[in-house]
């Protein structure tokens, strides 16, 4: 095994999720394939500048845009959750948070005919805010820092504006009989979520919470005397674990091409955060 390639546990756990072909020419080996995939998440280079030993690189481009668009590593994802829920490893106090990731200029030239296709979005998650081109990354972890699920979207948009869809898109299957579990016993975010729909929307869903009070809102409610409502309950010693999303991202830009954004599509995007967090988890369990 080589530097920035998967381990045999890793390779254990993700092989029996990856389609394969009935019919047709010998095709090269999927391990190899994937690790040419890693090797690129990991280093941030140019699919073309793939080293030899992981074949044509056409063949790894081409095998990572099939597997994005059907959606092949988010059912790894959701499997290696669900082993780890029916273990009782999955633990429940959520923290959600946003990061910003700088474009690149080769991601900047999202024009194509036709236009979009499938579920890319008209923008491709590219915003444009004062760093220049930017895409944000809505994260929500488990307690002990592992990716639950992510949203992208352009980089000048709100963070509350997002942060319903992010929750929604929590759904860990169960191995067995049952629903998906899509619902954290407790939130922990920072000010940027305090609002009120957002905690009524948590209240509605039986979800308890820790977010801090903005000063703005404090004064709101006082100044409305007995109208202005109790203050919201906050526990100092349960927003201290905040800090666990916070470490959770430094582990993904750990992936320089998750650092700063090379992919023109938010779907080529979306499948390289998923694959990542796909490897923070095989190391965990």
């Amino acid at each position: 095994m080589r530097r920035h390639e998967l381990t045999d546990r890793e390779w254990e756990l993700l092989a029996p999720l990856i389609p394969r072909a009935a019919t047709g020419r010998p095709r090269v080996e999927d391990r190899q394939v994937i690790n040419g995939m890693v090797y690129k998440i990991r280093t941030g280079i140019s699919w073309r500048d793939l080293p030899e030993r992981y074949r044509p690189w056409k063949t790894v481009y081409t095998r990572f845009r099939r597997y994005a668009i059907d959606g092949t590593f988010t059912r790894a994802l959701q499997q290696i959750q669900a082993r780890a829920d029916a273990a009782g490893d999955i633990d429940w106090l959520v923290q959600i948070d946003s990061t910003i990731v700088r474009a690149h200029q080769h991601a900047a030239d999202t024009g194509r005919k036709g236009g979009c296709t499938g579920d890319e979005p008209d923008d491709h998650a590219l915003g444009r805010s004062r760093g220049g081109l930017t895409t944000k990354v809505h994260l929500a972890c488990d307690g002990q820092g592992r990716p639950l699920a992510f949203l992208l979207s352009p980089g000048q948009r709100h963070d509350s504006v997002s942060a319903r869809s992010l929750l929604e898109r929590i759904r860990v299957p169960r191995l067995g009989l049952g629903r998906p579990r899509c619902r954290p016993d407790h939130v922990i975010a920072d000010k940027a979520y305090s609002s009120r729909g957002f905690r009524a929307y948590l209240r509605r869903r039986g979800i308890a919470h820790t977010i801090p009070e903005k000063q703005d809102q404090q004064r709101h409610r006082h100044n409305r005397g007995r109208h202005g409502g109790r203050p919201p309950r906050f526990d100092r010693e349960t927003y201290r674990r905040r800090n666990t999303v916070e470490r959770c991202f430094n582990q993904l830009k750990g992936f320089r091409g998750l650092a700063t954004r090379y992919d023109k599509t938010a779907t080529s995007y979306e499948a390289a955060v998923t694959l990542a967090s796909f490897l923070l988890w095989a190391r965990s369990v």
